[in-house]
């Protein structure tokens, strides 16, 4: 194997690499904004983990983070809990730093 085959397969693992761990960061940032809105909505504990999880699966139903936000939004306007989009889209801030630092701190 020359230098360039080495050099460009250290490429693709990094690339490799990088893509899982930036998968992974959106998958528990979905989850902790999930588990935000359960307690929003007054779910049990056992609910909350089940609408965390619909939460992930919002992430492919739209391009970007689109279908999250939809989701979570929606779900809080036809309960009528008065939190505005502002509100929801600080809260997907917030998850995404913190879901960052955990995956981090693990990788």
């Amino acid at each position: 194997m020359t230098t360039f085959d080495e050099r460009e397969a250290g490429f693709e693992a990094k690339f490799t690499h990088d893509a899982d761990v930036e998968f992974r960061i959106v998958a528990r940032a979905n989850k902790l904004l999930g588990t935000w809105a359960a307690g929003k909505l007054g779910m049990t504990p056992e609910a909350s983990e089940d609408y965390a999880r619909t939460v992930v699966h919002a992430e492919f139903e739209k391009a970007g983070h689109q279908g999250v936000f939809d989701k979570i939004f929606s779900d809080l306007a036809v309960r009528g809990i008065g939190i505005s989009a502002a509100d929801v889209r600080a809260a997907m801030d917030a998850t995404q730093a913190e879901a960052r630092h955990q995956i981090m701190d693990v990788a």
